[in-house]
């Protein structure tokens, strides 16, 4: 098992785990940024993966043109 290096979750993780059968679970989610502020490979669990990803894809307020 690994641990969330955000949380501290355990969970299965099919890169880095030796006794995963499959591949991990991340490898379905859209191509993230590394994970800040590691300087090592650090696994996030889940739920604190997607959440990561989904403040990345929030779309900003576009600027409103001046008329």
């Amino acid at each position: 098992m690994s641990q969330c290096s955000l949380c501290g979750a355990t969970f299965q993780c099919g890169q880095l785990d030796p006794d995963a059968t499959t591949p991990c679970w991340c490898a379905a989610l859209p191509p993230a940024v590394p994970v800040p502020g590691s300087t090592t490979v650090a696994c996030w669990c889940p739920t604190c993966l997607q959440a990561h990803i989904a403040t990345m894809a929030s779309p900003e307020k576009a600027p409103t043109a001046a008329k």
